[in-house]
């Protein structure tokens, strides 16, 4: 499928502000258009920018209810309450609830922490969860990455004289929860200067908190900017404001002295002694700890993270890593069954704005990522559901620009509950409903979505030629890193490149095409790679002009130290 390259001239504002940035930063031209496009427009923003500082974060009591969660959390210490740590499953949850168990453990013992499982309690609390605590004496619930929907389990848990402080960061519904206190900068009226933070974010919020409020200083705590890095990557949120300060120290300390769980994973993963990046956490750290919950259990990944002894981390990280070569395994022949049922039935998807997919035996943990699969193939928001305790309970992914929360909510009076983000939302309901929210579903999809987001599409930050593609180009393109949504790895577009003469076709079924390429501005060679796109060897062999839409990475190959790769998104002749 052929996207449709993007590229928006700047606007009159734009230029001024691209022509000012030009001065400070002339050698290297392209680096002004792409601050621009970040919404930068002078140097001071543009320095603060390439020098991340922790300065930069923002006073934690400019979220609404923190001084109500710190002093909820230092009344139950000094009266020696007890106190649980909850969280989800998931890799935000599991690194949130890690973050806050071990940094309050430092000042108090009388707490623990609880994950649930995803095939017994399921997503959020449960009443029954709730009474267990209260048999075991805990009055006080921290519970993170969820917990804003849960209204009935938080009255239910006060009638037993348990408090909640919930740390969450997804969309609050119209009524919320009694709890002692709501940390969530989604909150109707907030006023916090930064909406984006993850589950765990919000943890490390509350511990900044914590610690101004108790004046302990903050090193220790600045110290697990790991772990949140982990949960921002991870969770796909925007790689802007707070986001991208915590992530910038997180890879730091990840690169220097990370957490013992993450150096257990690090070892598995074999990136020991190796420069780790965002996406070796988005692609390789980070689906191995939520292997752990998809699969058996998230305790397990708490329990990594928390570890004090490196053996016994070294130990779970074993086990997760196996965990993962399951969920490997489950992902493909699920995936695999997926595509069978909608080519054997392609009246789910022809003249379709959404797909809905639904069978019984798949594994729950798994249909996530399923989804995020269908929605890659067939660029369409799709909802992969499953029977799981008595109810079909699904995920849902979308496509760039659509909003599938409020898709899914068009249908809420048919569902038994649902929560998410604009991008991915989870949810159940009856399975006799299914039909039905199959039906309403695709209607609101139909009548919301626009045609440009039913195909790819590249957003093209400048047009450059080789001749710009310097060495003092490529220092500052790596400034602009950690890269993420809403800070993506530039694309970029060059016009009228051609095979240097030495291109090949490589992968296992010659797949891929190993590029060589010159233009005509000069006579360096670039290298490049360009999966899937064999079929268009013949013309390249041939000497045909063509333009590239790609992205510059660095090359981690065995002897590529410092060197670069043009990442091919699309190939298109000239002729």
């Amino acid at each position: 499928m052929t996207g449709k390259w993007n590229y928006l001239p700047l606007t009159p504002e734009e230029q001024k502000s691209e022509a000012a940035l030009a001065k400070r930063y002339a050698d290297c031209p392209p680096i002004s258009e792409l601050l621009v496009r970040r919404g930068i427009s002078s140097v001071e923003e543009a320095e603060r920018f390439f020098h991340p500082s922790l300065r930069n974060l923002h006073d934690p009591f400019l979220m609404p209810d923190m001084d109500k969660a710190v002093q909820r959390l230092n009344k139950a210490m000094g009266s020696k309450e007890k106190i649980m740590v909850y969280g989800d499953y998931d890799v935000d949850g599991t690194t949130a609830v890690a973050l806050v168990y071990k940094y309050l453990r430092n000042f108090y013992s009388n707490i623990d922490y609880f994950i649930p499982t995803r095939y017994e309690e399921g997503y959020g609390i449960s009443s029954e969860t709730i009474d267990e605590f209260a048999s075991q004496g805990v009055k006080l619930v921290i519970i993170l990455d969820c917990g804003i929907k849960a209204n009935e389990e938080v009255a239910h848990a006060r009638e037993h004289g348990i408090d909640f402080i919930i740390c969450d960061h997804h969309v609050p519904d119209t009524e919320l929860p009694q709890a002692a206190a709501i940390l969530n900068p989604k909150m109707p009226g907030s006023t916090y200067p930064f909406e984006h933070l993850s589950g765990c974010g919000v943890g490390y919020k509350l511990m900044q908190g914590f610690a101004l409020s108790n004046g302990i200083p903050q090193n220790e705590l600045e110290g697990m900017l790991d772990l949140v890095a982990v949960s921002i990557a991870a969770d796909i949120v925007p790689m802007t404001g707070e986001n991208r300060v915590m992530t910038y120290f997180g890879l730091r300390r990840i690169n220097s002295n990370p957490n013992l769980g993450l150096r257990a994973i690090i070892r598995i993963c074999g990136l020991s002694g190796k420069e780790i990046s965002i996406s070796d956490v988005i692609f390789k750290i980070g689906p191995r700890i939520n292997a752990s919950g998809r699969m058996q259990s998230g305790r397990e990944a708490v329990e990594l993270l928390v570890s004090r002894d490196f053996n016994d981390a070294l130990r779970c990280a074993r086990n997760i890593d196996q965990y993962n070569k399951d969920r490997k395994e489950l992902d493909k022949r699920i995936t695999e069954e997926a595509n069978a049922i909608l080519a054997e039935h392609p009246d789910k998807v022809a003249g379709k704005k959404s797909i809905v997919i639904f069978n019984k035996d798949w594994h729950k943990g798994i249909i996530g990522i399923v989804a995020s699969r269908i929605t890659e193939l067939y660029y369409k928001p799709a909802v992969v559901l499953t029977l799981s305790n008595g109810l079909a309970t699904g995920s849902s992914r979308s496509v760039q620009g659509f909003d599938i929360y409020k898709a899914v909510e068009s249908a809420r009076d048919l569902l038994e509950t649902f929560g998410g983000h604009p991008y991915a939302v989870g949810l159940s309901l009856r399975e006799e409903n299914i039909p039905e929210f199959r039906r309403r579903f695709e209607e609101y999809v139909s009548a919301n979505i626009l045609p440009s987001q039913l195909n790819p599409s590249y957003d093209i930050e400048a047009n450059i030629s080789f001749a710009e593609i310097t060495p003092e180009f490529i220092s500052m393109l790596r400034r602009f890193q950690p890269f993420g949504p809403k800070n993506p790895r530039p694309v970029f577009r060059t016009r009228g490149v051609t095979d240097f003469g030495t291109s090949k076709l490589v992968g296992r079924q010659l797949e891929h095409i190993k590029l060589e390429l010159v233009d005509d501005t000069c006579g360096k060679v670039f290298n490049g790679i360009a999966f899937n796109m064999a079929p268009l060897f013949e013309g390249i062999h041939a000497g045909r002009k063509f333009d590239i839409c790609y992205t510059i990475e660095d090359n981690k190959h065995k002897g590529a130290s410092g060197a670069i790769q043009l990442q091919i998104k699309e190939i298109v002749f000239c002729d």
